[in-house]
């Protein structure tokens, strides 16, 4: 029991966590295919600086996280070509 009680505590208290709205100007696709290209190195780098994030805040919703998604797939892609190559 205190294991779920662990765990919906802290499940519970992210539920009422809020994003920024989206703003005009705004982060959209092309923005996010790029930072999901650029995400493994800022994520590496956001470990050593405050000033560096992974993903965009605020930014246009759905079409940002389309984009984000479609650039972390080239890192997936050309590490896929890299191995079917070496063989």
């Amino acid at each position: 029991m205190t294991r779920l009680f662990l765990l919906l505590v802290p499940l519970l208290l992210s539920a009422c966590a809020t994003a920024p709205p989206s703003t005009e100007g705004t982060r959209g696709f092309f923005w996010g295919l790029l930072d999901g290209a650029v995400a493994p190195i800022a994520f590496v780098l956001s470990l050593f600086s405050e000033t560096i994030a992974v993903y965009a805040v605020p930014n246009s919703g759905g079409w940002y996280d389309f984009g984000f998604l479609l650039g972390l797939t080239c890192w997936a892609g050309a590490g896929a070509a890299a191995n079917k190559r070496s063989r």
